[in-house]
């Protein structure tokens, strides 16, 4: 595989240089330089075990670096940086597996994603017409937020009674209450029903549409082929290739290596699916929607 990587972007709003990450005697990430442009689609692809994850977990301080990693984020350095203080930033991301908290209600799941909540300080709580004036606010961007996720009539439910896939989304949605300038998304499609994968796609493509920037790891290659306007590929930790989707995508090293003889297939094109193939994943969707809807009855 020949080395393309480390390119210069025109208006990076992320720039990483030498970022590792070591358990014991393993290398798990060894990132020399990496540029994400701003208010594009990156994906992040490779093998299981590539270090995906961690180097996500180390951009949003979620776990640090080994000493002598540096960080830019939107013109300012991330050093010894918490996840919050990076969130509060403008750089969020979601989870492989979902955080929603299931005991609480779609609503409030998205309530606890905006800043400012009235109760962070402690004069504002103590004026109501200053904390009920924010509450209103925040209420309002949620409920926009889910309309536009369509998860508004699931406002006062539960969130363990969503399905896999909307639980995908309403993770996204609380993300969107922090106004980010940046959302990393890990893994967004697993576990998600093909019924709502062309809705997924829709609202990533949505977010660069507003200009917000866009890094996500991805298994999927069909998703990755569909929406990215940059992939980066790592193995072992290192970035081994990066550009074009089709490009990276059509080196047969990369396609030998981690994406096998399908690489070409788009499954994200809607006339690959009948309108049986339609009526069979309402269907498994309804079905999977009353079994977690039954499960979620018995314990309460």
């Amino acid at each position: 595989m020949s080395e393309t990587y480390g390119y210069t972007k025109a208006d990076p709003i992320l720039t990483v240089d030498g970022v590792t990450r070591h358990f014991g005697g393993m290398t798990a990430v060894d990132v020399d330089h990496l540029e994400v442009q701003r208010g594009s689609i990156t994906a992040l692809i490779g093998p299981n075990g590539a270090g995906k994850t961690t180097f996500f977990n180390l951009l949003t301080g979620f776990d640090k670096p080994s000493p002598g990693a540096r960080t830019q984020f939107n013109g300012a350095t991330l050093q010894k940086t918490s996840a919050t203080h990076i969130a509060n930033r403008g750089m969020v991301r979601t989870f492989q597996l979902t955080k929603a908290l299931s005991r609480l209600t779609v609503m409030q799941n998205m309530l606890l994603g905006a800043r400012d909540q009235p109760g962070e300080n402690f004069f504002a709580a103590l004026i109501k017409p200053v904390w009920a004036k924010r509450e209103r606010e925040i209420t309002a961007k949620a409920e926009d937020l889910l309309a536009r996720f369509k998860l508004d009539d699931k406002a006062d439910d539960y969130a363990g009674s969503l399905s896999g896939g909307q639980r995908k989304l309403l993770e996204m949605a609380r993300a969107l209450m922090s106004d980010p300038t940046m959302i990393m998304l890990d893994e967004p499609m697993a576990g998600v029903n093909p019924a709502l994968t062309q809705s997924l796609l829709g609202h990533i493509q949505s977010l660069r549409d507003d200009g917000m920037t866009v890094l996500f790891v991805e298994h999927d290659m069909h998703m990755v082929r569909h929406i990215s306007d940059w992939v980066v590929v790592m193995a072992e930790g290192k970035v081994v290739a990066e550009g074009p989707a089709d490009t990276v995508m059509d080196d047969q090293a990369v396609i030998d290596a981690y994406l096998g003889a399908h690489h070409d297939t788009d499954l994200g094109d809607d006339s690959l699916l009948t309108e049986e193939t339609f009526e069979e994943l309402a269907e498994e969707v309804a079905e999977e929607d009353a079994a977690d809807a039954a499960a979620e009855e018995k314990t309460r």
